[in-house]
């Protein structure tokens, strides 16, 4: 097949954060493979520009706004790359902080992976398959990919891995939700590869089922807080900040894993005074619409025109 001239694609995915989850029980495929949990789509995500030169040289390259190797998206990059002898070049954005919770490796990789798609004509379900199994067998997260690929909002995973092995359930969430960071990454592969860990999540976790079973954003935030505070995985810091903001009428939760939290007035409008409140302490935060949409792409280019 002869291409005259490079071409390029672009994709988007929304980060994440996970309010509460509980390891699955490892199924014998790993599509199924994965947590279940809750969290919330975020509108901010992972931008990826894939583009594909003809040519010599045959290489797949990774090119990002941080300094750090990302080892799932190239894994995703090389898994789905054009036959054709030549370079592709991905190009990633991330507009949230990576190793704090919002599922930037679930984003990168999913959006690389519906980039590089979009320029070979494969298919999106294959583009979901490569984005799991990278950021599963890269220790990136448990469910992230299933989280995002479908759609905003509140998301309930009822069941662990990608559709048709998991099943994911969605609520609206209107309105703003408050993000936070507090201190440095957390090293999630780490935790996640630890037995003593995981048995604390399976206790702190306890009351899942009963959320899965009636998904509800108001059961959400409450389970989120119980989790957070049971799993007594947050720092001083943290700790510190989810007190001040609950005393002052907010939810508020750890972002699993970041040293970093989520939180939502109980009423309709949180009080500015506590947003002023915050910046005095220093805090970095941001207000935040939950994702419309999930993962997509935005501009695409095929090698087979």
């Amino acid at each position: 097949m002869s291409v005259p001239r490079a071409v390029r694609a672009e994709a988007f995915a929304p980060g994440h954060v996970t309010g509460v989850f509980a390891p699955a029980v490892v199924a014998r495929d790993p599509r199924g493979r994965g947590s279940t949990g809750a969290g919330v789509v975020l509108e901010l995500g992972a931008l990826a520009t894939a583009e594909f030169r003809p040519g010599a040289p045959n290489a797949v390259r990774i090119v990002s706004d941080v300094r750090a190797p990302l080892p799932i998206s190239m894994d995703v990059a090389r898994r789905l790359r054009p036959r054709a002898r030549g370079t592709l070049t991905v190009r990633l954005r991330h507009e949230l902080p990576i190793g704090q919770g919002f599922g930037m490796s679930a984003a990168g990789a999913l959006a690389t992976a519906l980039a590089v798609t979009a320029l070979t004509g494969a298919s999106r379900t294959g583009a979901v398959r490569a984005a799991h199994l990278a950021d599963l067998f890269g220790e990136g997260g448990l469910g992230g990919v299933a989280a995002i690929a479908g759609g905003g909002g509140v998301e309930f995973r009822v069941r662990g891995g990608i559709p048709p092995w998991g099943r994911v359930v969605r609520r609206d969430l209107p309105g703003r939700l408050l993000v936070g960071v507090v201190g440095g990454p957390l090293p999630s592969p780490r935790l996640l590869r630890n037995p003593r860990f995981l048995a604390r999540v399976r206790d702190a976790s306890a009351a899942l089922p009963s959320l899965l079973e009636a998904p509800d954003v108001v059961g959400f935030f409450d389970a989120s807080e119980r989790f957070t505070d049971r799993l007594g995985l947050a720092s001083p810091v943290v700790r510190r900040v989810l007190r001040g903001l609950r005393r002052r009428g907010w939810w508020a939760a750890q972002a699993m894993f970041g040293r970093s939290f989520f939180a939502r007035p109980k009423l309709a409008a949180g009080p500015r005074d506590d947003l002023r409140w915050l910046s005095r302490g220093g805090f970095r935060v941001v207000g935040l619409s939950a994702a419309a949409t999930g993962a997509h792409v935005t501009h695409r280019g095929s090698l087979s025109r």
